[in-house]
């Protein structure tokens, strides 16, 4: 029934007859520039979403995310031998299908994960609708191989939409499924000795791909379905946000990426809520979507809102049993020195399969909650100032760019966020004795009304030197970590 029905909508979705008159964009990318970005996320800087799937269920590797990929490409690896030694031998009727008996979300709670996003201060979250592996967390029509139908039997998308929204944050959705046509070709043999290249299992509505050569560009049933998944997500849960990884830029998406981006946008435009489309590198053209560096950051102001999108753990996107977990303080630097530049931070976490949240996870998601509650009025809502910042740490830009971090920020190392005649001064480590801002040496002292550290009581006493306004830090230091920040009311 599911391939009946995949086999009508995706007869019909990339017909001209949807694209009735009076819609606001046409599937041309020069509509679709004409898109603004919302306000909301302008204002938002901070979302949380989860990586969680059946690729949580072996916890094992440097990015688990890619296990079942490594499984099948190396008979002598590390994956292939860990799978065995622990699920059973890798055989033409088993593989990596059978770990979703063993995703059962049994310990899933929409609400707890919601209000620990919330008391997080995220403005926007939400889960990965898919990922490479092709198991939809959603309760698809358009596939058997979901979490509604196997695993955890439930719609986990829908059940976070509503949790989420319910609580007043926006509703984030991510697509990682364009490069499910690559993700497991390496594996296929003339001898057909994996279950990846079993119909049962493999094919347009299946959880893996229709075989075919290495390199073969993606068939159009294939790229309907592509779409037909991302449309089925839009039309039933009418997310604000929708996050694709790479895999979509190849030729054949061309058409497929403009279709599905402009009924998007004409949803959101009639459903009268300002949505959002992010993108990788040059896989779309500028100004049809904000630009998303994966790990990574500018190192200058950009006059475009931009995001990046991270992980709490160094090496993985998901669940994993030994990791690598950031601190806190390198968690709220990365948000302030994004904000600082225009951009957000999307934070991912990875829950267990069982659906349990690890403890560490929690306490750095309430840590960053807790900054944000003291200093909160100098990141939501803020506009980027002249500059970004100053001080002496050298950075590097683009994605993947943290992990090149050669050191960690010090307390001359600031970032400046402003809001109407306020301007925020934030110090990314602890202060001495006081703060010297040089950007601001040209100021009067008649231009400054008065300068004042978050958390703490009363003005601050400063003075204004050739060189800069240094700020006097107050006698009893309040009990605040990680980054200070000073309010500086201007004239």
């Amino acid at each position: 029934m599911k391939r009946l029905l995949l086999l009508l909508i995706a007869g019909l979705i990339l017909t001209t007859s949807l694209l009735v008159s009076g819609q606001k964009y046409s599937p041309d990318w020069q509509s679709l520039r004409r898109v603004q970005t919302p306000e909301w996320l302008q204002k938002g800087k901070f979302g949380i979403y989860t990586h969680w799937g059946p690729y949580a269920v072996h916890a094992y590797g440097s990015n688990t995310t890619w296990y079942s990929f490594a499984l099948y490409l190396d008979p002598e690896g590390e994956e292939r031998e860990h799978f065995e030694k622990t699920f059973g031998k890798l055989t033409p009727e088993y593989g990596y299908k059978d770990l979703i008996p063993l995703f059962t979300a049994e310990n899933f709670n929409a609400d707890e994960w919601a209000d620990l996003f919330q008391k997080a201060g995220a403005r926007y979250a939400g889960p990965v609708a898919e990922h490479h592996d092709g198991f939809a967390m959603w309760d698809s029509a358009l596939t058997e191989w979901d979490a509604a139908d196997m695993g955890p039997r439930r719609d986990v998308v829908g059940e976070l939409e509503k949790a989420i929204r319910e609580r007043g944050m926006r509703f984030v959705t991510s697509f990682h499924h364009a490069f499910n046509w690559k993700y497991y070709e390496l594996s296929y043999t003339a001898d057909k000795r994996h279950d990846t290249e079993d119909p049962r299992f493999a094919g347009v509505d299946g959880l893996y791909p229709t075989p075919h050569e290495k390199g073969a560009p993606e068939s159009e049933a294939f790229l309907k379905n592509w779409e037909a998944k991302i449309r089925e997500v839009i039309d039933r849960y009418k997310p604000d946000y929708l996050w694709f990884d790479f895999g979509w830029k190849e030729p054949s998406f061309e058409e497929y990426k403009k279709s599905v981006i402009a009924y998007y946008y004409n949803q959101g435009h009639a459903w009268g809520t300002g949505v959002v489309v992010t993108h990788k590198d040059d896989h779309l053209p500028p100004g049809v979507a904000v630009l998303d560096l994966e790990r990574g950051k500018l190192n200058e102001l950009s006059q475009e809102v931009w995001i990046t999108d991270t992980s709490v753990d160094r090496r993985s996107w998901c669940y994993i049993e030994e990791p690598d977990y950031k601190s806190v303080n390198t968690l709220v630097d990365n948000l302030v020195d994004r904000v600082s530049k225009n951009g957000n931070l999307l934070l991912n976490i990875g829950p267990k399969p069982d659906g349990t949240i690890p403890k560490e996870q929690k306490e750095l998601l309430l840590g960053i909650g807790d900054w944000l509650k003291v200093n909160g009025e100098a990141i939501y809502g803020t506009l980027p100032w002249l500059i970004f910042g100053e001080g002496p740490t050298v950075e590097e830009g683009g994605a993947f760019s943290e992990s090149r971090q050669r050191s960690q920020y010090t307390a001359e190392d600031l970032r400046f966020t402003t809001r109407g005649d306020v301007l925020y001064v934030i110090a990314l480590d602890r202060p001495e004795k006081e703060v010297r801002v040089a950007a601001l040496k040209s100021l009067e002292p008649s231009d400054i009304v008065e300068v004042e550290m978050l958390g703490a009581p009363g003005s601050l006493e400063w003075r204004l030197e050739k060189d800069g306004i240094f700020i006097t830090l107050p006698e009893e230091f309040p009990r605040l970590e990680h980054a200070f920040v000073f309010k500086l009311t201007l004239k």
